[in-house]
């Protein structure tokens, strides 16, 4: 009748190593049959960042007190006095620091002309060119820009019908319609096209005449309002009472 053969113990044993400022630990479970420095899974050359010959390990007891340097590159773990809840701390000898690669900004790197890039056959400019894609279409982009003028000649011909100071209904499609006076009509620095500038006759708004601190009319705050000369119809349209007032 043949024996049973016991399984090899295996040690919870944790793994520390200085990180910044404070030392980083990382538990696991290791069978005693190995050594120290290569064989656990994963390496402590994956674990640390560096190989075993740039390692000097030293055994803590589960306390933190110091028991050894394991500085055998043969012996097996289980061959030092180690116990559930040791410690193995890592010494990276290899010089590298900490963080060293961290801040990308202190990695130096490699920058190319536009002239160099221009000329390279591999680029991704030159696939844009050779296919014919986005502004490298000479086709698409004409056709872009006469839908753009034709846009904005329409824009101009519906503004050039609207005067400042008329009254005016604001219909925009899914909102409620609101009336005011037309304060501004004309081009603006914020979007291109032309805009109307509105001031509301209660505060429906969205500012006070003014955007990205540029002033196109007074008005109160959240009585202005800029929309495109389609959504304004010019005619005689009296103040209507919202009843915003009666509420509090």
């Amino acid at each position: 009748m043949g024996t049973l053969q016991q399984a090899d113990p295996i040690l919870n044993v944790s793994l520390s190593w200085p990180k910044e400022s404070l030392p980083f630990r990382n538990g696991g479970k290791y069978s005693p049959q190995i050594t120290p420095q290569i064989t656990p899974s994963p390496p402590l050359k994956l674990v640390v960042g560096s190989p075993a010959s740039c390692m000097d390990l030293e055994l803590y007891t589960s306390d933190d007190k110091f028991v050894m340097k394991l500085d055998s590159d043969e012996a097996l773990l289980g061959s030092y006095p180690i116990d559930d809840g040791c410690r193995i701390h890592v010494i990276d000898q290899s010089g590298a620091r900490v963080g060293e690669y961290e801040d990308v900004s202190r990695v130096e790197k490699y920058e190319m002309s536009a002239t160099d890039y221009e000329k390279r056959p591999d680029s991704v400019r030159s696939f844009l060119k050779r296919s014919k894609v986005g502004k490298f279409n000479e086709e698409e982009m004409l056709k872009k820009e006469a839908e753009q003028e034709q846009k904005l000649a329409e824009e101009k011909a519906l503004a050039e019908a609207i005067s400042v100071g008329a009254r005016c209904e604001v219909r925009v499609s899914g909102q409620p319609n609101k009336r005011g006076t037309v304060m501004f009509v004309g081009l603006a620095e914020f979007k291109p096209g032309y805009w109307i500038g509105v001031k509301y006759d209660e505060p429906l708004g969205k500012n006070d005449g003014s955007i990205n601190g540029k002033q196109y009319f007074e008005c109160q705050p959240k009585y202005g309002a800029f929309v495109k000369p389609q959504y304004v119809t010019v005619g005689d349209f009296p103040e209507e009472d919202y009843g915003l007032d009666d509420e509090m």
